[in-house]
């Protein structure tokens, strides 16, 4: 039996735009796509750490409320992938679904623009020990701070299905390969003196993207680009021929057209 790979279509989609983490601030990232830069027939892809499970889940129902109106009129769409700063849940069980404004699970294909997108989310907090604690005290059981399995992963069954049925250019993912920015652990080791196995967890997340780069790299996909968000930093440079570009929160990159 073959694994099922979800794959979303946008058709009327005119130009292609790939975001950095948002952290809950839905309406500003709309508002900065439909508003600020006036862009229309746009789909936007948020790569991770969008803000889902903070807040109780009617909440982003109303959220969309506000916001449909502006997304329709402007024929735009918002797609998200799951970050360290999201209940999974929202992403596996697709529990955002609106046509113009959804999470879409691990592994997901996203064709627009005539490009065929590969995404994969997750990654590992470094400030975990303080949310765990949050975590801890009395609050609604609806509601959380930080998720156990936020750790990116590696699916060999996804994979092989996507390198067999899909020629994937892009790929968005929270994190990102080992020989990409950000580089230095200088941001973490302060976390790690309260937290003994940080340090080998950010360095096993960082292994798992390295694994899924050399699935598509070796097999032949013709990546072109590759876009993460997780470090709120901006970076961008070519490396095997493909060019890598980190985004900083609430940065919009345009993948222009050929």
């Amino acid at each position: 039996m073959t694994k099922q790979i979800l794959s979303f279509d946008y058709p009327e989609a005119r130009s292609l735009v790939v975001c950095g983490d948002i952290h809950g601030a839905f309406e500003e990232v709309v508002f900065k796509l439909c508003v600020q830069y006036s862009m229309t027939d746009t789909l936007l892809i948020v790569a991770g750490d969008c803000g889902f499970g903070f807040e109780k889940p009617g909440y982003y129902e109303q959220i969309f409320n506000k916001i449909s109106g502006r997304l329709t009129k402007a024929n735009n769409w918002v797609v998200m992938i799951r970050g360290n700063h999201d209940d999974p849940a929202y992403f596996q069980e697709q529990r955002i679904h609106h046509e113009r404004f959804r999470c879409i699970p691990d592994y997901s294909i996203v064709t627009a623009c005539g490009h065929t997108i590969l995404c994969i989310g997750g990654a590992i907090s470094i400030d975990r020990t303080y949310r765990l604690a949050v975590d801890s005290r009395p609050h609604s059981a609806q509601t959380a701070s930080y998720w156990a399995d936020e750790m990116p992963y590696y699916d060999d069954e996804a994979l092989a299905e996507i390198n067999a049925k899909c020629k994937v250019d892009i790929v968005v993912t929270h994190t990102s390969p080992s020989f990409c920015e950000l580089l230095t652990k200088d941001g973490l080791l302060g976390w790690a003196k309260r937290d003994e196995t940080l340090l080998e967890d950010c360095e096993r997340e960082r292994a798992i993207l390295d694994h899924i780069f050399d699935s598509l790299f070796e097999t032949g996909q013709p990546l072109t680009h590759w876009y993460y968000g997780h470090f709120h930093q901006s970076w961008t440079s070519t490396i095997y021929g493909i060019l890598f570009s980190m985004l900083d929160i609430m940065e919009f990159k345009e993948v222009l057209r050929e």
